[in-house]
């Protein structure tokens, strides 16, 4: 029997990528992932072997990718903590890129942002336009899918607003909400970056879901389907970082960063393309009201924690 084609997907056990990886073993692909936390239970019930990142061995990274395909890069970093930021992220991206062309990966497709841009004043954004820079630099054939606000079961900013809506007497907006964002279900990201996998070379799409609305909106529609009536209170932005921070403590947890504060309201996470996706914000609240916000769902336990 033939053996199954290879891919390899950073960050398979995590959030955008274990979606990728769910829709390439559904296709009959052979399935490898490239991790900060190898030693995860696999959700996968063992059919994804899991070796860890070793940016600081070309050598062996390389050799974790032979074999492969396509590489379905997922790798960042959302803050600075405990060794890592976005420069170190964008040498590390680098890393990987110049590994995937030694081991004769055909094609990479990267999970960028939509506002991404080597010129940004933002950390965040410039470094994802940095690392689209080294992709298209690096060798073999590229890809690059650009979502918007992703959203979807264990979400990070749609579950943690229904939490703080859940639990707190006010909502703090960050300036007026009057800035616009356009959902994109994590699925819908998923099934356009192993579609490019297929078939985009240099292409770069923005994964876009097909409704837009300003972020008081869908905090408004958030509220709604918990059931709850909470005024929603515009302030300084500072000064609104300063209550979410706050809550981190609490939480034991980064809320939001002043990037993230600016990139929301400079309008960077809608896009100027059709959408791709199909799936409905609007829907999929109603369909998941009940369990939206009963819990926090932590960034650095996802991603920092052992």
């Amino acid at each position: 029997m033939a053996e199954r084609a290879l891919d390899v997907v950073t960050g398979a056990f995590s959030y955008t990528g274990r979606h990728i990886a769910s829709r390439l073993l559904a296709a009959g692909r052979e399935v490898r992932t490239l991790t900060g936390h190898p030693e995860r239970e696999d959700p996968f019930g063992g059919r994804v072997l899991a070796l860890p990142y070793r940016f600081d061995d070309p050598a062996a990274m390389a050799r974790s990718l032979e074999g492969a395909e396509t590489l379905y890069n997922t790798y960042w970093v959302r803050f600075a903590r405990g060794g890592r930021s976005h420069d170190r992220a964008v040498h590390d991206s680098e890393v990987l890129f110049a590994a995937a062309a030694a081991a004769g990966v055909r094609r990479i497709v990267h999970v960028s942002i939509t506002g991404a841009d080597p010129a940004s004043p933002l950390p965040y954004f410039r470094g994802k336009g940095r690392v689209e820079a080294a992709l298209r630099a690096c060798g073999p054939d590229f890809a690059i899918v650009r979502p918007t606000l992703v959203f979807g079961h264990g979400d990070v900013l749609l579950h943690n607003i229904a939490w703080a809506l859940r639990r707190l007497p006010a909502f703090a907006l960050f300036g007026d909400g009057a800035y616009p964002v356009q959902p994109v279900h994590v699925d819908d990201v998923a099934e356009l970056a192993v579609r490019l996998g297929r078939e985009g070379a240099g292409a770069a799409a923005d994964a876009v879901g097909p409704e837009t609305y300003t972020y008081r909106d869908l905090v408004a529609r958030v509220a709604e389907a918990i059931g709850r009536r909470v005024p929603l209170v515009p302030l300084p932005p500072g000064l609104a970082w300063a209550g979410a921070a706050a809550v981190g403590v609490v939480v034991r947890d980064v809320v939001v960063t002043r990037d993230e504060i600016a990139g929301l309201m400079a309008g960077l996470l809608v896009s100027r393309q059709a959408p791709t996706g199909g799936s409905r914000l609007s829907e999929w609240l109603r369909a998941n009201a009940p369990t939206l916000g009963l819990r926090w769902v932590s960034e650095i336990r996802r991603h920092y924690a052992p």
